[in-house]
């Protein structure tokens, strides 16, 4: 693995590489860091990387890697980078001959994400998108109950992610701050583009459903902010289920509060992310049933997912891996010449990509909008 961004000061690139490194599968060889040279070379040499592999710039790296033996060089990239970066990084890496593996959003806007597909499927490369919550291992359960139709039909959805860590005025000094709520380097939305895409992608992941329909009011809470940093969508889905997703970086006290709750005709699932390992199970006239990991049987994604004996608790970095490790199988289906789809291997990729730009822009566009219900679309802005 090579990586684009997470320099010194960056909390998500350190994530990204403990998670890769988890199961031994893959190995940081390379990476450009920073925009800025010298703190990318330093980044560098402080994660005991050799000299030759610290690049100053990704142009560089993508243009020295791709000359070294196949042996010695990077197989795909890693980019954290803030929004902006996200579509010329991977784009580069298409071009040089390398998979990537993204931070999500996936790009800037929704024309990108649609550029990115077209750029995957003329490079035949792989793409991964790391949305994170897809990995817990009772995530996967839940949606094994969805698909196998233990809930029944399903009538309602809510899905929250909320934080309040930029709550103030004052909030706003930090780097990890500072772009999110810029639109060059964030996009059209911070809130809904940075956490309210998660909670919009857990939900069609567990559900299986596609948002079809939405109804949206954005806020930017905090003078002199441009982005949003508090939102509430109502929903409706290709199978004419209702939902609600609550999305907010204002609410104070909550810290990656991120939660689902599937209620089908016949049973109903929830799950929290600050109790990863409970999932709750609620059927009327019976005991509410509390699924622990690794307590029980489970189906084939989620025994996989899970890596410790029950009440050993496995969280995000855990999740974080599951997207790695796939991946990592994904490519090695893919120089085996064997069946590699994104699918196959429960890897996000190119369609969660577009989805999540859509829904980005969808739901700005929805808020903007005096009709009450708005046609999710996927299609290229003006």
């Amino acid at each position: 693995m090579g990586m684009v961004g997470g320099g010194q000061g960056a909390f998500i690139g350190a994530v990204h590489r403990i998670a890769a490194a988890i199961d031994g599968q893959i190995e940081l060889v390379c990476g450009a860091f920073s925009s800025n040279a010298e703190r990318s070379v330093a980044s560098g040499a402080a994660l005991f990387l050799p000299e030759s592999r610290c690049y100053q710039s990704y142009e560089e790296m993508f243009q020295r890697e791709s000359q070294l033996p196949e042996d010695q060089r990077m197989e795909f990239v890693a980019i954290v980078t803030p929004n902006h970066l996200h579509f010329p990084v991977a784009k580069m890496a298409f071009e040089y001959g390398f998979h990537v593996m993204s931070d999500k959003p996936a790009t800037f806007d929704l024309n990108e994400a649609l550029e990115l597909e077209k750029l995957v499927t003329k490079h035949g490369r792989l793409y991964g998108l790391t949305h994170t919550y897809n990995g817990y291992p009772l995530v996967k359960q839940a949606k094994h109950m969805v698909e196998s139709g233990e809930l029944g039909n399903v009538v309602k959805v809510i899905a929250e992610y909320t934080q309040g860590w930029l709550a103030s005025k004052d909030d706003e000094g930090g780097k990890q701050a500072a772009w999110r709520l810029d639109p060059k380097q964030a996009g059209i939305s911070c809130c809904m583009g940075d956490i309210g895409v998660h909670a919009a992608n857990l939900a069609e992941y567990v559900t299986g459903l596609e948002i079809a329909n939405i109804c949206s009011d954005l806020t930017a809470t905090v003078a002199g902010r441009t982005l949003d940093d508090d939102g509430t969508v109502l929903l409706k889905f290709n199978n004419g289920a209702k939902g609600v997703l609550l999305s907010s970086q204002i609410q104070i006290g909550d810290e990656n509060n991120l939660r689902i709750r599937v209620i089908g005709d016949k049973k109903a699932i929830e799950w929290q992310q600050i109790e990863p390992n409970t999932l709750w199970v609620k059927e009327n006239g019976k005991p509410t049933q509390q699924v622990r990991t690794g307590v029980g049987e489970f189906c084939e994604a989620a025994q996989k997912a899970m890596r410790t004996p029950p009440g050993h608790p496995e969280g995000y970095l855990e999740a974080f891996a599951n997207i790695y490790v796939n991946f990592a199988d994904q490519i090695s289906a893919f120089k085996a010449g064997e069946t590699c789809d994104n699918q196959t291997f429960d890897v996000p990729g190119i369609r969660e990509a577009i989805r999540g730009m859509a829904f980005i822009e969808n739901v700005v566009a929805a808020d903007k909008s005096d009709s009450k219900w708005q046609e999710f679309t996927i299609l290229p802005s003006a």
